[in-house]
């Protein structure tokens, strides 16, 4: 039987562009607010990798209370698109705000002000506009292609508008006058196209209605669905194993994209030329939005998502594994090359990976007989903060023990070494781990299996 179509192509297109918002914040941040904080601001790596450190606790609390609001929302604009609207303000004011710390501060001020407005931005807005995006997969669709297809889009959309920051960034502060000046004229810009983006993407989809939603579930689950608290969502998200092996595998992701976001530094003290950082983004993005095109056919030519993702990341890993080695070879274009293999064998999670999530979802209305959509969308937040957050305070503490002066043209050898490693084996042996990780995460066959002894059991009751 043909499952039933919810959406026009123009409201995946829509819903899709959100993700140009989200990354005008995330992209911009990760890939250029350490080199802005420690050479223009002139910061301690190690001490703003401490702070970014310290708002992870801050952090930790929001996610799961932000699902559990947008789950418990009743309202014109139904439960997640207001939380999504509202939430963008906040994140355009705290991003502008972190690249125009005053010059004329004392340094203590200076850090206060930059550990004030980062936990603003990910601690509250992203978070809460972030977890509505997510949640709209659940709530607009029922459909499992259509879920699909809506991750493609919204990948397409978020790799485009990392290729497109990534590559223009540098250009556009020296444009705008270089320094505090430039780095501040570009964030608000950036803040600006956010906001408009954001606000099509809220009005181009519309989240069905309760009733609707439940439908099924209610031919599905062993019983009537109750009421949760707070308390009551985080035991049903730590219940679910499947959970949290997507929290693990998109923390991984998101150091590792800290990680890359490195190469800014790798790129100007060890290839000697920064430029070379929209090259290699490049290489990482248009494969990746390649991918992304096809991952909805692909999905339905193998059946599923567990072996598409699987064996795509073993394609990831390898491709990394060539890159170190053509890194020691001191070959950009092998690294560009293998750089490219990486990519396309991550793309196929990168697209489908909210329709996973969706099925996480459905995983916890089988075992448990309770809805938490929203909740369950905590963890892309929580993976975006905890693993962004990580990765830059990681890479912060490294660039300090290595003796990093961002008023040096030429580094010390001993951070050289560590620019290798942060760039060339960090991300090798996060993919590695990914690859373990998808390896047991086959949510559908679960699924599928619960819903057959769960008709087993009601075939059998019938006969009572």
């Amino acid at each position: 039987m043909q499952e039933k179509t919810y959406l026009k192509w123009y409201n995946k297109v829509g819903y899709g562009s959100g993700d140009i918002a989200g990354n005008v914040v995330y992209a911009f941040l990760s890939s250029f607010v350490m080199i802005y904080l420690t050479n223009t601001v002139g910061m301690n790596p190690g001490i703003v990798g401490s702070l970014i450190a310290a708002s992870k606790f801050f952090d930790g609390i929001t996610d799961i209370f932000f699902g559990a609001m947008i789950d418990k929302t009743k309202s014109r604009l139904g439960k997640a698109r207001p939380w999504m609207l509202y939430a963008y303000i906040g994140c355009a004011v705290t991003l502008a705000a972190i690249f125009a710390i005053p010059a004329d501060l004392g340094t203590t001020a200076q850090y206060t002000w930059f550990f004030i407005a980062y936990n603003l931005l990910n601690a509250v807005f992203y978070t809460a506009n972030n977890i509505a995006y997510s949640a709209l997969t659940a709530l607009v669709t029922k459909n499992s292609k259509e879920r699909v297809q809506m991750g493609s889009c919204r990948f397409i959309f978020a790799f485009g508008t990392s290729l497109v920051i990534q590559s223009i960034t540098i250009g556009a502060v020296a444009y705008f006058g270089g320094g505090a000046v430039g780095w501040r004229t570009v964030a608000i810009i950036y803040s600006l196209v956010g906001l408009a983006v954001n606000t099509i993407s809220v009005l181009s989809v519309k989240e069905l209605p309760e009733e609707e939603l439940h439908e099924s579930g209610a031919e599905e689950g062993p019983g009537p669905e109750e009421k949760y608290g707070l308390m009551d969502a985080a035991r049903l998200l730590a219940a679910n194993r499947f959970y949290l092996m997507i929290c693990g595998v998109y923390i991984l992701q998101q150091v590792y994209g800290a990680m890359l976001n490195m190469g800014i530094y790798y790129m100007t003290y060890v290839l000697k030329n920064e430029n070379l950082y929209g090259v290699f983004s490049w290489a990482i993005n248009i494969p990746l939005i390649a991918v992304l095109v096809v991952t909805p056919t692909l999905v339905a030519r193998w059946k599923g998502m567990y072996r598409l993702n699987l064996r795509g990341y073993m394609l990831g890993t390898f491709g990394r594994a060539m890159v170190v080695v053509a890194g020691y070879l001191g070959s950009v274009p092998l690294m560009l090359i293998f750089t490219g293999v990486a990519a396309l064998g991550q793309g196929p999670w990168q697209g489908d990976m909210n329709a996973v999530i969706a099925a996480c979802s459905e995983y916890t209305w089988l075992t448990k007989n309770r809805r938490v959509d929203g909740t369950m969308y905590s963890c892309t937040s929580l993976g975006v903060k905890l693993g962004g957050g990580l990765g830059t305070a990681v890479a912060g503490w490294m660039l300090a023990a290595s003796g990093f002066d961002g008023s040096l043209a030429v580094q010390s050898e001993s951070c050289i070494r560590m620019l290798y490693f942060m760039y060339l084996w960090l991300p090798m042996l996060i993919n590695l781990v990914i690859t373990l990780v998808l390896s047991r995460m086959n949510v559908e066959d679960a699924n599928e299996k619960l819903k057959q002894c769960n008709s087993s059991d009601r075939s059998a009751h019938s006969l009572r």
